[in-house]
């Protein structure tokens, strides 16, 4: 209709000797999709319903997952935030960002007696970088962030880096004043005493859908500071789950799962955590709810994802379990990196359709170029790949191993090392312990047996792919501690 209305307009002036510059509209031109983006901090591949959790309680993603495409084993480019948000920003590894812990990063006291010495790495996504925010607003997107940056302060804030607004997007990896205002945030002002850091900053996304420039598409980041520590309960929903705690495990206790230095939980059983992912998932209800009464629903595609997995092993056990994975955050077992993630792409994906591809967090950049209809760049995304694929319905991807380097110790107990997997298996190599350790996750999803020792052939076969990739990538590799005493025991395998 708009097209024959605009060809009689300009006819009608043209008959009347006027001049137009309206532009010609052709009949199959077909707007821009729009994209909004959720990225939830800390959160555990089983966290969620629909990928398993019988505790949390998540309707509104889980809804959103029988709409669209649910990744059974999408994963982040590392295991804590701040490189797996580098690599969704630019579809680049964190290794080649230089980015490959979190920001600023923590070194191991010598006390500790650690075997390596610390690994220096960037603490900002340099300027160099082109982010997805930069293409996108380059191409007429309207780009709105709003949570958790950590890829840099003054400098390199969003702002700095694509995007036209930022809500609460600073340096900080945990919200500086705590879930409730006064938030102590220099990019998010404070209203009302009281507020909940997630309800503000969804009342500033539904604010941005609403006062937008109707005719620009646009790309909504939301990145909730949840579930991050510090562990506070969301008033409106922990009773509860208290009460949901106490009548389904009553006063039963149910013992750690030692994980080397660590412990981990051995159940999701805790209400001040679920009543945090609760206000997201009512974040995530809410935002839906109102692209559906803006008329945004059939031309927005939504993603939903984790920057890492749920915090489960650290020297007590961690707020929640990711079980059947093993470990957690800052680990390279599939506890630490694999992650609940959902596409919905209007016209493409299938309501309540499934993959078991193994993807990364790299191929955001990429897709979402695809899914906008502008040409990849390669050379910028040079380590994603298109999804588009998987979405249309194909059963397989062309998909490079799966690589991941963290040389850094992690206050999880996590110590240096690094990882593959490739198409079923999957090689851990821990450099404190002088170990390697193989799993065919198809088999043994929850890393339970290692087969290094009874199929050398395909371990030595990924600890060349691996040191390959390495060397390919310039990583930094952790130098050894010259102050290291080789003579203290052991650390105890795993229970």
């Amino acid at each position: 209709m708009r097209f024959f209305v605009t060809r009689i307009f300009t006819l009608l002036l043209a008959c009347l000797g006027i001049v137009t510059s309206l532009p010609s509209l052709q009949a199959d031109e077909t707007p821009r999709p729009n994209f909004v983006f959720f990225l939830v901090d800390d959160l555990g591949w089983a966290d969620v319903g629909c990928f398993g959790s019988t505790f949390n309680e998540t309707p509104h993603i889980d809804a959103l997952a029988a709409s669209g495409m649910k990744f059974t084993s999408g994963y982040a480019a590392c295991p804590v935030c701040s490189p797996t948000r580098a690599s969704i920003m630019t579809g680049r590894h964190p290794v080649r960002v230089d980015i490959t812990d979190w920001i600023p990063g923590a070194t191991a006291k010598a006390s500790s007696n650690p075997r390596f010495l610390h690994v220096d790495d960037r603490s900002e996504l340099a300027l160099e970088e082109v982010t997805i925010a930069e293409v996108l607003k380059n191409n007429g997107y309207r780009t709105f962030f709003a949570g958790k940056w950590h890829l840099g302060g003054d400098g390199f804030l969003p702002t700095d880096q694509g995007f036209d607004f930022n809500f609460g997007g600073h340096e900080k990896g945990s919200p500086p004043g705590g879930y409730y205002s006064p938030f102590k945030n220099p990019q998010l002002p404070d209203k009302e005493d009281g507020e909940y850091l997630t309800e503000r900053l969804t009342d500033e996304s539904i604010n941005f859908l609403e006062t937008r420039t109707q005719s620009e598409p646009f790309l909504l980041y939301l990145s909730y500071y949840n579930v991050h520590t510090p562990i506070q309960p969301y008033n409106k929903r922990i009773e509860h789950f208290r009460t949901k705690a106490k009548d389904t495990f009553g006063n039963t206790k149910v013992p750690p799962i030692v994980e080397f230095r660590g412990e981990s939980r051995a159940r999701q059983d805790n209400p001040e955590i679920a009543s945090m992912l609760s206000a997201v998932d009512s974040s995530v209800g809410t935002i839906l709810n109102r692209l559906e009464e803006l008329n945004l629903t059939d031309n927005t595609v939504v993603i939903f994802f984790s920057d890492n997995g749920g915090l489960c092993t650290a020297r007590k056990p961690g707020p929640t379990s990711n079980l059947p994975l093993r470990s957690g955050k800052g680990w390279l077992y599939e506890g630490g990196i694999r992650e609940p993630m959902i596409v919905r792409a209007p016209g493409k994906t299938k309501a309540g359709s499934t993959t078991d591809v193994a993807v990364i967090s790299t191929d955001f950049f990429p897709t979402i170029l695809d899914l906008a209809g502008l040409p990849l760049q390669p050379e910028l995304h040079v380590d994603g790949t298109s999804l588009v694929p998987l979405l249309n319905g194909e059963a397989t991807l062309d998909h490079a191993p799966l690589c991941w380097h963290y040389p850094h110790y992690h206050g999880s107990t996590w110590t240096p090392g690094a990882a593959i997997r490739d198409g079923d298996w999957k090689l851990i190599e821990l450099y404190e312990f002088e170990k390697t350790e193989l799993y065919n996750l198809a088999e043994d999803l929850g890393e339970t047996q290692d087969l290094s020792s009874t199929n050398i052939e395909k371990t030595t076969e990924l600890k060349n792919k691996l040191r390959e990739w390495q060397m390919s990538m310039n990583a930094k590799m952790p130098v050894a501690n010259p102050e290291f005493d080789a003579s203290l025991p052991l650390i105890p395998a795993r229970k």
